[in-house]
This record gives C-alpha cells, structure tokens and sequence, in this order.
C-alpha cells in the first residue's frame, strides 16, 4: 500500500510537474522518499528562498508546474521571499511545506508555526491536508489551483500524514483548460467606434500580450498606431515591430512617454501598469485584460472589456478601417529614434576604461545567443536588462517587476537552467543582490547548473543611492565593502574572472560564455551612473541640486563632479 507521500508527489508529477526544489529535514523525511522514487527531479538548494525563486522561473517560463519543499517551521518559512516574488509573477508553483505532528499543534511546540495566516496572502490555495483520506484530493486542487489562477498554492502536510498509510481515494486529478474568451460582438463594436473617432491612437501592451504578438502588430498597421510596451512585455512585443516606442515609466524610454502622453485615444492589451502618473489625463482609453478585476483599477478607463488579447483582435481586426495618415506613428518614432541614441550614448567605453554599466549589457547582449535567458536583480541591473538587451522573439527575461525584490537574479537563474539545460542563461547580478543569497552559487556546481552570473561590482546599494539624492539626502548607508567575488567564485568551484579595465571586457565575456561549467564574471563599473527617467520633473532636479549643495559641503565634491562628468559625456 502507498504512503499520503507517495500519493502526493504521483498526483503533483501526473500534473506536469518535473522538478522540486528544496531543502530536506526531519518533517519531510516521507516526501523526499517518494520524490527519490519518481521521475521528478531534486534540486537541492542552499536557502530555501533561493528555491523559492528559481521554482517560479522554472514554472514562470515553462508554464508548467513547479515544486518546493521544506522542512517544518523555519524550513518551509524561509521560501516566503522568493515565492512572494512568484506569486507576483503569476508562477504556477506548489510548496509542500511540512509541518510537525498533529497531536503537537496548538501546543507552542519547538518550530511550530501556523503557516496558513502566512502563505494566504501570497497564494492562491493554501490547504492543511488534514487526513490520509483528504491526500489525493487536496493535492489536486491545490495544483488545479496553481495552473489555472497562476499563482502560488500551498500544501500543508503534518508529519504524521504524510508517513501514513494511503487509503483508496477517487481519481482526482489536475485538468488544465484552455479557453478562448473575447468580448461580446456589441462590445467589439463599441470598441471599433471609439478607435474609428481616435485621431492621435496609441496602444500599450503588456504581459497579456504574449502569443499575441502578429496580432497587436496587424491592428497597430491597420490604426497607423505606435506600440508602447510594459516591461513585462518587452519580450513579447518589441522584437520585429516596426510601431514599437519602447517601454514608458521610470525604467522606459521618452518615446514610450511621449506616445501615450499625447495620443487622444489610448488602447490597453493586457495591461496592468501601476504608476498613474504615466498615463493621460484626457485621453479616451478602452482596457482590454483576461482578468476583469484588472479594467480601471490604475487609471479610470471609458471602456473596459474581458478578453483574450489575441482572440479579441482576431475578432476586432474586421470592424476596423484601415487608416493611411501616419502623422502621428512618425512622430512618436523620431522620438523612439532619439531616445535609443541617447540611451546608447553610454553603452560605450567609460573616460579612461571606465566600464559603464550599460557597456557591459550591450556587450552581454550582442556576444549571447539570440535566445539566451536574462535574470537581472532589483535595482539598477533590471533597468540595464530592460534598455540593453535586444529583444530577439527568442530570448527572455525574468526580472522582479511587482514585487521589487533583492537577490532574485542568481536563483532564478538556477531555475531556468533546470528548466532549459540547452540555452545560456545570464544572471545579472547587483553586488549587493549577490551577496545576499552567495552561498546558492555551491547549487550552480553541485547540481550542475552552468549559469553564467556577471556581478555589476559599483560598491553601493545604486538604486537606493539614486533614490536617496533625488529626495535631496545624502546616500547613507548604502556602501558596500565587497570581496573580489571572481576569487570567491573560484573557491566555490565556479570558473571566475575580474575585469577592472573597458578594454579587458569583450574577450573576457566571451570567455565566460564559452565557459562549459557555472562562470562568475566579477565587472567593476562606474559608481556614478544614473538611471534616467523618461521625463525629469522639477522636484527631482531640485532634489538633486539640493543633494549636491549638501555633497560638496560635506567634503563629498568628487561624487557630484563623477556625477556630472557622466551626464554631459
């Protein structure tokens, strides 16, 4: 007769799941038996928020399901980070979080701890398995649950269940559907009116747009509109589009900007863009998104409708008249015109072998294969990721957009290599984020994941420090005194090299890349960069000015002058 565990983990195979990714303990002693039995693979990671994001790469990427478990109390809190991070990412991943013995519940037993009030608010099923007979059941919802709102699911298992003797259960079982859903055909005329009135349309795409790509291509020819993307869907709709402006917001470009401040009509596909303030006052805007608790809750919309992206266009494109007065399509893409010059202007070598942070991207970019996979950490190797790596219809990237976390990157990155053994996959690390989940790196070779990490060494938390000066404050607390990670990496069985000098790059990376084994790439860039938004409002001048005041009479006057020499170079 099989165990609850046996019975788990063949519900949660039989639901596509492949890889586990954990830490093992006493609790979870019968899991780990049976994951050993399976076909599914163990990960073994470090910290458990490590396989907390690399689960949600994993599954973020492949779409499928994908594991976690963890040892009681401690064990499985530690994964909340990185499956917060998931969950915000819409990843379908389920943790098996052990849990001491029932009869010991309710009793402040050592490393007891009620894990339900703790997973609820990030998850989309979070279920103690009560009984032996509740095993299979449970099971299979929480990975119904996890495939199809994707997110998060979480399934508590007492040690006592899970070493118990399973009892014949009904076949439950995971069903993944696949609906098509578009608007209504009165709705899509509605929607066609209100385009047909638009003099000046732009459409903003977000992650909704993915396998939509020719459609929201065909319906900006037909509008002669130009297409601003959220970051999330820079994978999805930059590539081979001759209407792209890029992204809009803090990480974007003034093109984006520019598109969406100025239209008289805006079109949102799949979009859910938080910040308010980049959206137009008085545009007439109609919302198209999947999730219909999504339409007018950043931004009030005149139309809001539920639908598939591709499958509302497909059914749209028809109502539409197809327009030839380009005036504002050209002007919007002078502007993206401008903005990637301006935006290349530092993807070169620095004064005096300076190696510019978005140097070291586009060097990245163009040495990689076309469809390598990026992770890049919270902070400014995001924006670099997002502005510098050319979208290629084959590449991807997973960044931490929503949850806005540290030391995502290089676990990720794990992930996706698991996931994707045959391609490159590139951790763009912070030295910061780095150094936060260090010891994860000892996954990359003991698991034989060969991950290539570049470490943007700046010796600062940058992101902060720029926040810090536009708010008018000197950077406090945001130094960071770092090892030569190369010689760190070495030690850890990972290939590792340094590079202090611009004219030592190229071939260093294409020596990292080459790399059969995990390779660290430890790359000292320039302190002073800054992150650019698309527009600089007065406050964030003032700000900074005022910060300067306070640098040079702080004896800080070299910061500002390195400041400068990079904003006028």
């Amino acid at each position: 007769m099989s165990t609850v565990a046996e019975i788990i983990v063949e519900t949660l195979a039989a639901a596509g799941a492949s890889r586990c990714y954990g830490v093992p303990g006493d609790t979870l002693n019968h899991i780990t038996d049976a994951i050993r039995q399976s076909d599914i693979r163990w990960i073994h990671v470090r910290h458990e928020e490590a396989g907390g994001f690399a689960a949600g790469a994993d599954a973020l990427l492949t779409g499928e399901l994908a594991l976690c478990a963890g040892s009681c109390g401690p064990g499985s809190l530690h994964f909340i980070n990185g499956l917060f991070e998931s969950h915000r990412n819409r990843a379908p991943v389920v943790l098996i979080a052990s849990q001491i013995v029932r009869d010991e519940l309710g009793f402040d037993f050592p490393q007891e701890v009620d894990f339900k009030p703790i997973y609820q608010t990030c998850s989309v099923f979070c279920e103690e398995i009560r009984t032996p007979e509740q095993a299979r059941r449970k099971t299979a919802m929480a990975a119904q649950a996890a495939l199809a709102k994707k997110g998060v699911a979480v399934l508590i298992v007492p040690a006592d269940v899970s070493s118990a003797k399973a009892p014949d259960e009904p076949a439950f079982a995971v069903h993944v559907a696949q609906p098509m859903i578009r608007p209504a055909d009165a709705e899509l005329d509605r929607i066609a009116a209100h385009l047909g009135e638009g003099k000046k349309i732009a459409i903003y795409g977000g992650s909704g747009c993915e396998k939509a790509h020719d459609q929201v291509v065909a319906l900006a020819n037909a509008l002669q509109a130009p297409i601003a993307h959220t970051s999330r869907a820079k994978d999805f709709l930059e590539h081979d589009n001759v209407f792209n402006v890029g992204m809009t917001g803090i990480f974007g470009g003034e093109a984006g900007y520019h598109a969406l401040m100025t239209c008289d009509t805006l079109l949102l596909l799949g979009c859910d863009f938080a910040w308010r303030q980049y959206y137009p006052e008085k545009a007439t805007i109609i919302q198209i998104d999947i999730d219909g608790t999504h339409l007018g809750r950043r931004h009030p919309v005149d139309m809001g409708v539920v639908g598939d992206v591709a499958a509302t266009i497909d059914a749209l494109l028809p109502r539409i008249a197809p327009r030839s007065d380009r005036d504002f399509l050209d002007e919007c893409l002078t502007h993206r015109a401008k903005t990637v010059e301006d935006q290349g202007k530092h993807a070169t070598v620095g004064k005096g072998g300076a190696i510019h942070p978005q140097y070291l991207t586009d060097v990245i970019s163009r040495l990689a294969p076309a469809n390598a996979i990026y992770t890049a950490d919270g902070g400014s190797p995001m924006v670099w990721c997002l502005r510098h790596v050319a979208a290629t219809g084959q590449n991807r990237t997973v960044i931490s957009l929503s949850h806005g976390t540290m030391a995502n990157a290089m676990p990720q990155a794990l992930g996706a290599k698991a996931a994707f053994p045959d391609r490159t996959v590139i951790s763009l690390s912070g030295d910061g984020g780095i150094a936060m989940l260090l010891g994860d790196l000892l996954t990359a070779v003991q698991e034989n994941l060969p991950i290539k990490v570049a470490v943007f060494k700046n010796g600062a938390l940058d992101f902060v420090e720029i926040e810090q000066k536009v708010e008018g404050l000197l950077e406090a607390y945001t130094e960071l005194v770092n090892p030569d990670f190369a010689r760190v990496a070495e030690a850890m069985g990972l290939w590792g090299r340094r590079v202090e000098q611009a004219e030592n790059l190229e071939s260093a990376v294409r020596d990292w890349l080459a790399t059969p084994g995990p390779a660290l790439l430890d790359v000292v860039t320039d302190r002073y960069e800054l992150v650019m938004p698309p527009k600089v409002e007065a406050g964030q001048v003032a700000g900074m000015a005022l910060y300067s005041a306070k640098a040079v009479l702080n004896g800080r006057g070299r910061d500002v002058a390195g400041i400068i020499r990079n904003l006028l170079s």
